[in-house]
């Protein structure tokens, strides 16, 4: 099982804890994490674009000239996409962007990040943040430059916790969500990915295959996946 260190709310180095096989030690699947962020970006987008064709630009539709016997190419009218002002031919117009992604495949994706991301050493886990009663950057960025000195950080929060969203706010490139909002994009494009243990412990919940040992009871040393 990954083990890691664990960070006090004061940046100095703990006891190690172990993390489960079969969220944060298997085997990134790279074709699935690629997927899951084309997923997301395109679900981002509005797909609200739009071009005029020929019959929605302004302009008369009257014939230029005679067809025959001007000694000049024939001609429909002006609003034909070779003139000035005239229709776009094959612009893009409104369509989603909506792409499906089956729940097991994004649970899976999610364990490729965050295993490729402590496998690389770039998960760091923290008991929590000073004890502030109103927002105060400078206290959290103390700690988070002793623990994950990086140009990217995603804080990873167990439950909503406005103070510390609030001091991170003006932090370059540091993102704050709770596991409910936690991404493949988002683990990913991140340099350091800064963890409560109990964000850790909610993700291993949320994402971990089901143990059981033929007795009921879970060990923790087999992770068979529930049949459908």
């Amino acid at each position: 099982m990954p083990e890691t260190s664990v960070f006090s709310s004061s940046g100095a180095r703990g006891s190690s804890t172990v993390l489960r096989d079969d969220v944060f030690g298997v085997t990134p699947n790279v074709p699935l994490m690629h997927q899951a962020v084309q997923r997301q970006l395109a679900n981002a987008r509005q797909g609200t674009h739009d071009t005029k064709t020929r019959g929605e630009v302004a302009g008369s539709t009257r014939k230029m000239w005679r067809q025959k016997g001007t000694g000049r190419a024939r001609q429909g009218g002006k609003r034909a996409p070779h003139w000035r002002k005239g229709g776009v031919v094959f612009g893009p117009h409104p369509r989603s962007y909506h792409q499906d992604f089956p729940k097991k495949m994004r649970s899976g994706a999610i364990r490729s990040a965050l295993s490729a991301k402590l496998l690389a050493g770039e998960v760091v886990l923290i008991e929590g943040f000073p004890t502030m009663d109103a927002p105060n950057t400078k206290a959290v960025r103390a700690l988070l430059d002793t623990v994950a000195l990086a140009t990217s950080r995603l804080v990873v929060l167990d439950g909503p916790n406005d103070v510390v969203r609030l001091s991170a706010r003006n932090l370059p490139k540091v993102r704050v969500i709770t596991t409910e909002n936690i991404s493949v994009y988002d683990i990913l494009r991140h340099q350091r990915v800064v963890m409560l243990v109990g964000a850790a412990r909610q993700l291993e919940q949320r994402y971990g295959l089901p143990m059981d040992d033929g007795h009921g009871h879970d060990h923790g040393h087999s992770h068979d996946e529930e049949a459908e």
